[in-house]
């Protein structure tokens, strides 16, 4: 699955186990663990970069050198929607360029249920929703929103990217809680969803200290997600950046909440191709797996 291009987002090379991207106004330099092949820009297009960021050798993150004053904070327009770059001391940006596909999916299959049932009464629990991309492009599609994830200061981010997309009105409920508990909690309540959108860490903590580790906790979120599914479910969306899961390994934990359900899984690796005047020379980064599953209609 190829995220194509479109606004103020560019990947221009990669290799060396690096990336050179454009981002609004700036040239950044930042890693890319699986780029294991050479670059096909020269040094020189590579130097021109306003900033680098190197990796920490502990968990609170590297540092970004900058060779031009750069604002370490600004808007950008991405996949139509709007949003509010930090260039943080993880270097991460709050812009995950290779979800712009599963954005268009999602967007698109709402439209067609809500066109083919006249039912506006869609509604969609995203958890690990971090900076808000699949919120807000369900959002547009006219669903309403569940949005959830442990920190507070990232739901803070996305609220603020809402508001740049013009959706600050739409029903959106925003959460700060443990996804883990959330779910089970919900599951208690008996309430239910026509869409679930998870996209869970290797290692996460919760707002009260709660540890997430994929390998124990992701069974059981996956089991209790399969009772929040409502009987008109249209779609689960599942999302992974952890080493090692393939896009078999990725189907087949989707099962656990889909198994038996009407509909089919497709399932693959999440890329971004590489800005060429000729696309069909374009290499594709690849940048974490997929699985979702759409109900038969």
């Amino acid at each position: 699955m190829t995220a194509q291009a479109g606004g103020d987002y560019q990947l221009l090379d990669s290799g060396n186990m690096r990336k050179l991207e454009r981002i609004g106004p700036y040239l950044l330099v930042r890693p890319s663990l699986q780029a294991v092949w050479q670059p096909r820009l020269i040094d020189s297009d590579w130097q021109r970069a306003d900033g680098v960021y190197e990796r920490g050798a502990t968990e609170d993150g590297g540092r970004w050198t900058f060779h031009r004053k750069v604002n370490r904070e600004f808007d950008v327009l991405y996949g139509d929607l709007q949003f509010h770059i930090k260039l943080t001391n993880f270097g991460h940006m709050g812009l995950f360029a290779e979800q712009l596909d599963n954005w268009n999916w999602m967007r698109d299959v709402i439209r067609a249920r809500m066109k083919r049932t006249n039912d506006r009464n869609l509604y969609v629990l995203n958890l690990f929703g971090y900076t808000g991309g699949s919120t807000l492009a369900c959002s547009q599609a006219g669903a309403h929103c569940v949005h959830v994830d442990a920190a507070k200061g990232v739901v803070d981010w996305a609220r603020k990217n809402a508001e740049l997309s013009g959706l600050q009105e739409r029903p959106i409920r925003w959460i700060v809680d443990d996804a883990v508990k959330f779910v089970k909690r919900e599951e208690r309540r008996g309430h239910t969803y026509q869409a679930i959108i998870l996209d869970p860490p290797s290692f996460g903590r919760g707002p009260k200290g709660e540890v997430f580790k994929i390998e124990d906790d992701l069974v059981p979120l996956l089991q209790a997600c399969r009772s929040l599914l409502a009987d008109d479910a249209l779609f689960v969306l599942y999302s992974c950046h952890t080493p090692g899961f393939t896009p078999i390994t990725m189907r087949n934990q989707l099962d656990i909440v889909v198994g038996g359900k009407r509909g089919a899984i497709e399932s693959g690796e999440m890329t971004v191709p590489e800005q060429q005047p000729d696309p069909a020379r374009a290499r594709l980064l690849p940048s974490g797996v997929y699985a979702r599953w759409l109900a038969a209609s």
